[in-house]
């Protein structure tokens, strides 16, 4: 895809499709910084070989239209041969960010996403870029990618957006029957379960940790329930600053992760916080 010509800054809105209120956020959110791009595509390399690549919903008719109603300067939807040609030899692999939470469960995920995210970059020649912040470990596995190749690339995470009852939205929701949908709720109330405790005045990583685990008992299986340092995502036993309360579980048939990320100030103020630069809300 060449360059577009534009006046001002080119936004990046990187997607697997399936859109959702919560994909069309960043996209509104890009609008008020620039002419946006959205790419569609589902990428295989990000995949395991027993996850659901195969089964992953792609609705591009659909995503299409929604997006038309938005301002959306082009879309970029690509074959895979077109992004990986004849195979894939040389890939882009994580730092100490992409360890353990999500990388610990899913071996080469991370460069998957890396290389893929960096050939967009390569086609598009963005001036910015947005990520959903429900990708925390991504977000900031993406931000030490930039940081440390020196591309010279605006990253923005944008906030979670949810369902009136909590659930984050999600690709993989639809995956989920009614009665699973209601277990999934789980993720979210664990995480408020651990908010609480901090601003109640706990700062034990371990402590907050088993109290998320107690909540997220309710999913068919717990991955990981974990606190974490923004944005190196270290695992200090005494938590302060901007902190990451993360979660993932197997729900049915679906895999889902939600996250809550907090600031906690000198005066032990709690507060909702950001991952990259300085922070956006959609």
């Amino acid at each position: 895809m060449a360059p577009l010509k534009q006046d001002g800054p080119l936004v990046l809105v990187p997607t697997m499709g399936a859109l959702h209120e919560g994909h069309l956020d960043l996209v509104r959110l890009g609008s008020q910084l620039g002419q946006v791009v959205v790419t569609v595509f589902v990428n295989p390399t990000q995949f395991g070989p027993n996850e659901d690549f195969g089964s992953y919903p792609r609705t591009l008719e659909r995503d299409l239209e929604l997006l038309s109603q938005l301002p959306v300067a082009g879309v970029f939807s690509p074959d895979t041969s077109e992004i990986y040609g004849a195979g894939l030899e040389v890939t882009v692999q994580p730092g100490h960010r992409g360890l353990g939470l999500c990388g610990g469960d899913r071996p080469g995920h991370f460069a998957g996403v890396l290389t893929v995210v960096a050939k967009l970059f390569g086609l598009i020649q963005p001036d910015i870029a947005i990520f959903g912040r429900k990708d925390a470990q991504q977000c900031l596995v993406i931000g030490q990618m930039v940081e440390d190749l020196k591309m010279p690339i605006q990253l923005v995470d944008a906030s979670t957006r949810r369902e009136p009852d909590g659930l984050a939205m999600s690709s993989r929701n639809r995956y989920l029957s009614e009665s699973q949908r209601r277990q999934a709720l789980c993720l979210s109330k664990a995480l408020q379960a651990g908010k609480e405790a901090i601003v109640d005045g706990c700062r034990s990583r371990s402590e907050i940790q088993n109290t998320m685990l107690d909540l997220l008992q309710e999913a068919d299986l717990v991955e990981y329930a974990e606190v974490r340092q923004v944005p190196g995502l270290g695992d200090d036993e005494i938590i302060s600053g901007r902190t990451l309360l993360a979660v993932a579980a197997k729900v049915g048939p679906a895999r889902l992760i939600d996250n809550f990320v907090l600031e906690i100030n000198p005066e032990n103020m709690v507060t909702d916080s950001y991952l990259l630069g300085t922070g956006r809300e959609s």
